[in-house]
């Protein structure tokens, strides 16, 4: 679109045709997080459209679970979301084991329940680390990393990974938990809650990140609620929702989940529900290895046949991630193969509100606001 401008002051100016600009962010990987594409148009250094371009890592999982049975999709699934891996395999199990109407021994329960806030600690300290990087902040990612690898030491243990731990079964949990483990994972939960307070000091104490976050990218709940936006993202612009308290799964019913909220739906207050949605967690982790102190020996799954079938029908389960609301359609023909597996993953939902959220941004601002989103692009791409 061409536009006519005056330029120059006083008599003799004269007019200036000008058009705006298209710019390709992307999708290029170190661009963003991952390889994301954003198509900007730009009046000058302001966006005046926006619109996220997905779809670079697509790898057809929805499509390969009709080709896996009910023991193999697993290892698909924990793969969308790297930083959530154990929670994205957790929805799989669920469904399953609700096709099957199962009843999954009660120390699995309450040990699946740890590692999923476990889990969820060790996605938000990455975004509690790199996030400020995009906004010139480099120390933080070293004090988030300490942390990550006490509890990355705590999972690898249990479970042999520290990225795709491929724990959960259909039924319970791959294994019994290594002795003294819970021991172990107590005093880790105590360090990492201990060495907190540095996160916290060192970047809320921070004038500059303060400034270049608050007041920027703005996300209203009438927004939230038409993208279908959830998690952290939506609390922080006051959405008062969460799964693990309002429907709630696993041992979630017997604890006290306390949901981090905010009002002002700007970068920072979506970093400070991140960053007290940690001590949340921690808070929970203690409480479940309270629980499993308490309950006396029994097993950890169920015994499965040799080859699993699932009876003929249709479920949907859906879980509290730590990105945001993730959901499982599942199709059964009665087969040893899902007819169907819908994947409703957090982040593609959460990122297309980029559309009316940056334009009338700077350029500059953009990369606070795409940080402030803590997206990962397999969650989107599937």
């Amino acid at each position: 679109m061409t536009t006519e401008r005056i330029v120059g002051i006083g008599a003799g100016a004269k007019e200036l045709a000008t058009e705006d600009m298209t710019l390709n962010i992307g999708p290029q990987h170190p661009s963003t997080h991952g390889v994301l594409r954003l198509r900007l148009t730009l009046d000058g250094e302001r966006i005046s459209a926006a619109e996220p371009i997905v779809g670079y890592m697509h790898r057809g999982a929805e499509k390969l679970f009709e080709v896996r049975d009910f023991r193999q999709i697993i290892v698909l699934a924990n793969r969308h979301d790297w930083l959530s891996a154990f929670s994205s395999e957790l929805g799989v199990v669920l469904a399953v084991e609700r096709m099957l109407g199962m009843e999954v021994p009660v120390r699995a329960v309450w040990t699946r329940t740890l590692l999923a806030e476990l889990n969820r600690v060790l996605n938000h300290l990455m975004f509690l680390g790199s996030y400020p990087l995009e906004v010139g902040a480099i120390t933080p990612i070293f004090y988030a990393f300490r942390e990550r690898e006490a509890l990355q030491r705590v999972m690898e243990e249990i479970s042999g990974g520290r990225m795709h731990y491929m724990f959960n079964r259909v039924g319970g949990l791959k294994e019994e938990l290594p002795a003294g483990w819970t021991a172990r994972a107590r005093s880790t939960v105590s360090e990492v809650r201990a060495r907190m307070g540095d996160i916290d000091d060192l970047i809320m104490g921070n004038e500059i990140f303060r400034a270049r976050t608050r007041g920027v990218g703005v996300l209203t709940q009438e927004q939230i609620l038409q993208y279908g936006v959830s998690g952290p993202i939506a609390r922080a612009s006051g959405v008062d929702f969460d799964l693990r308290r309002d429907e709630p799964y696993l041992a979630y019913g017997d604890l006290d989940v306390r949901v981090v909220t905010r009002t002002e739906g700007d970068c920072l207050a979506r970093f400070e529900c991140l960053l007290d949605q940690v001590h949340a967690s921690l808070d929970l982790a203690d409480a479940c290895l309270d629980r499993l102190a308490e309950l006396p020996p029994g097993p950890i799954n169920q015994r499965l046949p040799k080859v699993l079938k699932v009876p003929e029908g249709h479920t949907y389960a859906w879980t509290e991630n730590p990105l945001g609301i993730n959901g499982y359609y599942l199709v059964s023909h009665g087969e040893k193969t899902p007819w169907r597996m819908k994947l409703r993953s957090a982040s593609f939902n959460n990122i297309q509100v980029l559309t009316e959220l940056l334009p009338g941004n700077l350029v500059a601002d953009m990369i606070a606001i795409l940080g402030s989103m803590f997206f990962v692009v397999g969650d989107i791409d599937k």
